[in-house]
């Protein structure tokens, strides 16, 4: 159905389109992954704008993505976007439920006009249940599914994780996963379109499916701080160096916990690791070894090893490490220093190609290369 025509090309999803209506959080991010892998990702920003509350040029969730300005609640709004639906592959939303029905591009308005397109659903709380019209954010979604209550230390409050648990991971990486997997079902033979109702409650349960299976088993207690994975285990967790740095250590397996140990200087105190009423003093003993000299010197002493440590760095520091450098982890565009798109694909490489679409900026060449009139591009000032 899609053709690559001057849209951003390259990657394995070069010749999918998607139209993107515009909003924040995981939508726009699952909408960028697309783009990263080769889509053309048209965004459908709204007069006046929508967003993070940043500059738009530094909005690198909009990066690889091209946009148009259409107001749904004007008259010809919802016409406007059914055309391009016409000529999509996926539809990405991520409105309350009801919503975008309302506006007139709700799931069977779009699929009347293509029965073959996938129509991805990104909501904290589902499209239906008792929670399904309630307002909420990041932390409310993974503290009902009980994800929150595992992160930070014993008898002190869950830690916040960013919203990379909820919004990114048991969101947006859900919503791809769904409409790929939906896509491939519409090009076979017979296959037809559908809606992905990706909830972020519901990623963020499952990517706890390890976890509720030793908790079956009667393997992980059901309380923070006290098992192998969530920083009750003394050689799994962060340590504070002479400097005020961190180093995470992480030796699980017996044999990369004694390089670790003797790397360490733990001495007789290393005995401790297979004895868990003795795992409060060997916590004692790693932290007490590790103020004694700085993150710089500790990460020279566990470089080149398998004693499974690692220095804790700075969003800002992490870029430069030789490793991540040597990779292209991080990438530069556009004066802008950011993740490289991810995972990498032998055959049809993937890349930031342009950076953060402006609102309205790509109405002219989205016209031409859709086929759809009436997209001008937003001039100085139109796009609030």
């Amino acid at each position: 159905m899609a053709t690559t025509g001057r849209g951003p090309g390259g990657g394995p999803l070069a010749g999918v389109r998607v139209v993107e209506l515009a909003g924040i959080g995981p939508g726009p991010f699952a909408a960028m992954l697309l783009a990263d892998l080769g889509a053309d990702v048209v965004r459908v920003d709204r007069p006046g704008g929508a967003g993070l509350g940043i500059d738009p040029a530094y909005d690198l969730t909009n990066r690889n993505k091209r946009s148009v300005l259409v107001d749904l609640k004007a008259e010809d709004g919802a016409a406007r976007v059914l055309d391009l639906v016409a000529r999509a592959d996926i539809l990405v939303e991520g409105y309350r439920p009801g919503v975008a029905e309302r506006l007139g591009v709700g799931p069977d308005a779009c699929l009347a006009r293509n029965p073959r397109l996938v129509y991805g659903r990104m909501t904290g709380w589902g499209q239906d249940g008792p929670l399904a019209d309630r307002a909420g954010h990041d932390i409310a979604y993974i503290a009902l599914t009980g994800t929150l209550s595992m992160i930070g230390e014993p008898d002190r409050p869950p830690t916040v994780p960013a919203n990379l648990v909820g919004d990114y991971a048991g969101g947006s990486l859900y919503l791809v996963v769904g409409v790929l997997a939906a896509l491939q079902h519409a090009r076979t033979p017979g296959g037809t379109g559908q809606v992905v109702d990706a909830a972020v409650v519901d990623g963020a349960a499952h990517l706890a499916t390890m976890i509720h299976g030793m908790l079956a088993a009667g393997s992980w207690q059901d309380r923070r701080g006290s098992n192998l994975l969530d920083g009750g285990c003394p050689f799994y967790g962060c340590y504070e160096t002479s400097d005020g740095g961190y180093m995470a250590v992480g030796p699980l397996e017996a044999r990369f916990y004694d390089e670790f140990a003797a790397l360490l200087g733990l001495g007789d105190a290393a005995a401790a690791r297979d004895d868990l009423g003795r795992w409060p003093e060997l916590r004692i003993a790693v932290a007490e070894r590790f103020r004694t000299r700085t993150r710089a010197a500790w990460t020279e002493v566990f470089e080149g090893t398998d004693a499974c440590v690692a220095p804790v760095l700075s969003l800002g520091e992490a870029p430069g490490h030789p490793h991540l450098a040597a990779r292209a982890t991080f990438v530069e565009h556009g004066g802008l220093t950011q993740p490289a798109p991810a995972p990498r694909f032998s055959a049809t490489p993937s890349a930031v190609r342009r950076g953060p679409a402006l609102p309205g900026a790509d109405g002219d060449e989205v016209a031409v290369d859709w086929g759809v009139p009436g997209l001008a591009t937003a001039r100085t000032g139109e796009a609030g």
